[in-house]
């Protein structure tokens, strides 16, 4: 008889103990992970979160960039991922070596410039980077950087279009785009805002510039929970980001409805990678200990990069 759902949350919860295991999972795993997690968050929050873990493991339910920080924020510690292969789109649109040709361009033509890189990114990328950023904290790092210096910001364009709106500061963008917030239809968007007129519209900075126009509110996923929870009266919100997204905001703030912003070819959007994280696969790495990420040579200057970038 295959094990139901009660069966193997009874398990994890056995084995966090036994393996001495701290469960770190993002916003965009499915609701039953995140139920189960000790901590939830965005990747800000668990970055940071992970500093505080006295445990002697650390399980990321999330993709492969986040456990490798969490990696390099503990050392001394094991770091599990429930599937290896759980990757990201974004961070596969910047290979380190085609981004060091393009800091090598800039510099040979006489570029004073820093690089600003979004923290879905490999090990590698962000070691050869000045600062790593969230959605969450974005804004204040590009803030920082005085005006005479060029701002070289990769890899997610349409973040970088949306801090250039926000602070003004016109930067280099490298290409990239998320998969997920690619695909918002704007066309079907804007139905459901003419059928709910009444409705208030978050969208994720990642999203490209025509489904945030349309957004009353524009924000990280952090900042999408404490904007809703400044709404006192039940509102519907229309939510453009990663779907299980909408299983948080219930949870965080219950007296809200939460409509999926639809995508081009479905009703909703759910990030393939994150979804290859299962409670099997959370259960099985647990008990197995691995898939372990290992200490890559990259992770010392990557870490040093964050810990100034995140941590203070």
């Amino acid at each position: 008889m295959p094990a139901t759902s009660i069966d193997i949350y009874d398990e994890i919860e056995a084995l966090k103990v036994e393996k001495d295991a701290t469960i770190l999972a993002h916003y965009y795993q499915d609701g039953e992970i995140q139920e189960l997690a000790d901590f939830t968050g965005d990747s800000l929050k668990l970055a940071r979160a992970a500093t505080t873990v006295d445990t002697g493991t650390i399980v990321f339910c999330g993709v492969h960039f986040m456990a490798e920080t969490a990696k390099m924020l503990n050392p001394e510690k094991r770091v599990l991922l429930p599937d290896l292969q759980a990757g990201c789109s974004l961070a596969d649109s910047c290979p380190a070596p085609l981004l060091k040709r393009r800091q090598d361009a800039l510099r040979a033509a006489g570029r004073h410039f820093q690089t600003v890189t979004y923290i879905n990114s490999s090990a590698a990328v962000k070691a050869i980077s000045d600062w790593i950023v969230t959605s969450g904290n974005a804004e204040e790092i590009v803030r920082k950087i005085p005006e005479d210096v060029e701002i070289l910001f990769a890899p997610d364009r349409h973040l970088g279009s949306y801090l250039e709106e926000v602070t003004g500061r016109k930067m280099i963008l490298w290409e990239g785009a998320c998969m997920v917030h690619e695909v918002f239809s704007v066309t079907d968007l804007l139905k459901i805002k003419r059928r709910k007129p009444e409705a208030k519209t978050i969208a994720h900075p990642e999203c490209p510039v025509n489904i945030r126009e349309h957004a009353d509110y524009i924000g990280g996923t952090e900042a999408m929970i404490r904007f809703v929870e400044g709404f006192a009266e039940p509102t519907e919100f229309i939510v453009a980001t990663e779907a299980n997204m909408l299983w948080q905001l219930q949870h965080a703030v219950p007296r809200h409805t939460y409509l999926p912003a639809p995508g081009i070819t479905c009703a909703c959007n759910l990030c393939p990678h994150m979804a290859r994280n299962t409670l099997e696969k959370l259960r099985d790495c647990l008990k197995t200990g691995e898939p372990e990420i290992q200490w890559q040579p990259e992770f010392e200057r990557a870490g040093e990069v964050l810990r100034r970038s995140l941590l203070k």
